[in-house]
Formats: structure tokens, C-alpha cells, sequence
């Protein structure tokens, strides 16, 4: 295995110097997908950090045992993550700090689950980087597109069937009422609400983080479900 290989090896396994280095290695690649979205109302550099996001989630994804070329799995990967941001949050400004927390608790995770063998619980994120589950809930919701709103559940509930328009406009307006009402929730409804909706976990990995059985995130993903479908009744 090449040099360029075994980089993007470690990384994958979430050595953080690795993340950091195969970032720098690639920036003329990132940057090459970042320009094309230049004039859409989002400043270069944050363009470039969204790209920064989608490489790493690339370096995640890739399967080294395909014999694909990286590169060419990573560039819809990262004009992906642009074009999520510009779709689904580019009237929501993201603060230069939540972009860095981002990538720190992106490779965190990653080391995390190389070390433990399993997805880490949030008081174990927090015992690494001095954060509350709060936090880094917030740093969770604001860098990760709600991805898994249209997704049901068995009684046959999606997020987005929350939402009454199908207008762009108005539909922006109810997602940006949707993440604000999901903030409303009981504590460990509002953390199972984002880690199943907006980080698309299964209730069996987010049972995992969460520290508590799988009937328990049944339970309180219904329960938030039910309140979420309340507030947006009224």
C-alpha cells in the first residue's frame, strides 16, 4: 500500500494527525470542488470548510477493497455536503467554531470507536473534550443536514410529514420551526429525536450513545414523535 493509501488508512481509523494531514494533502482537491459553487452567497472559506466536512466523511465512507480510485469517491461527497448546506441551511449561518468543534469531534468519534469497539456515548465525548451533551448536541445539529426526515417510523410517522407546505420558500421557514421545536424537548427526547432524525442513527446504535436499552429509545422517540406532532397542530 502507497504512502497517499496508508494516510487515508489511519485516518479512516481516526488518527487525528491523519485526518489533519490528508486535509492538507488534498486541499487542491477540495478546493477544486469548492470553486464551483462559488457566487451562491456563501463566503470561500466557509464553502471550504463544508468541503473539509465532506472530504472527512468520504475518508469514513470509502471502501478500500473496491480498488476505486479516492478521489473519485470523494468529490460527490464533498460538492454533496456544499450542496446540502446551500439546499437545507444557507440562510443558517454557521459560526467558524462549530465548523472546527465539528471536525474535532468528527475525529474523536472516529478514534472512539476504534479504541471501544463501539459507537461512544455522549458522556464519553464529553469526558474527551470537556463539553456537555448539550453542546455537543448543538454542534451535531448545526454541521449534519437533517438527512433522514422523510425516513418513517413503524407507525408510519416521517419528521417531514410535520411539515404542511411543500412551498421552498415556506418550507425552509417550517424546517428552521421544526429544529427549533425539537430544542423544546425533554432532554432525552430531544437527544433520541436528533440521533435517529439528524444523525440517522439505528434505535440500536443511538441506544448505545445514549446509555439505555433499546425499548427505552422506542419509548422516548414516540414520545417525542408525539410531542413534535402536537406542537405543530396547535
Amino acid at each position: 500500500m502507497n504512502g497517499a493509501m496508508e494516510l487515508l488508512r489511519a485516518a479512516q481509523e481516526g488518527d487525528r494527525d491523519a485526518c489533519e494531514q490528508a486535509v492538507l494533502e488534498n486541499n487542491g482537491l477540495i478546493w477544486s470542488v469548492v470553486r464551483r459553487y462559488y457566487g451562491r452567497g456563501v463566503e470561500p472559506d466557509d464553502l471550504y470548510q463544508l468541503g473539509c466536512l465532506g472530504f472527512l466523511k468520504a475518508i469514513r465512507g470509502f471502501d478500500f477493497s473496491y480498488g476505486t480510485c479516492f478521489s473519485t469517491y470523494a468529490v460527490p461527497k464533498i460538492a454533496g455536503e456544499i450542496r446540502r448546506f446551500l439546499r437545507d441551511d444557507g440562510t443558517i449561518k454557521v459560526g467558524r467554531s462549530i465548523r472546527e468543534q465539528a471536525l474535532t469531534l468528527y475525529a474523536l468519534r472516529e478514534r472512539l470507536r476504534q479504541e471501544l469497539g463501539q459507537e461512544p456515548s455522549l458522556s464519553e465525548l464529553s469526558a474527551q473534550t470537556g463539553w456537555t451533551p448539550e453542546e455537543i448536541a448543538q454542534v451535531d445539529l448545526a454541521t449534519e443536514a437533517p438527512d433522514s426526515l422523510q425516513r418513517e417510523t413503524a407507525d408510519g410517522l416521517a419528521l417531514e410529514g410535520l411539515l404542511g407546505t411543500e412551498a421552498p420558500e415556506e418550507g425552509l421557514v417550517e424546517r428552521i420551526a421544526l429544529r427549533e421545536a425539537v430544542d423544546q424537548l425533554p432532554e432525552k427526547e430531544r437527544m433520541t429525536i436528533l440521533l435517529r432524525y439528524f444523525k440517522g442513527l439505528t434505535q440500536e446504535r443511538a441506544a448505545r450513545v445514549l446509555g439505555v436499552s433499546q425499548v427505552q429509545v422506542s419509548r422516548l422517540e414516540r414520545r417525542g414523535l408525539e410531542r413534535l406532532r402536537q406542537s405543530f397542530a396547535e
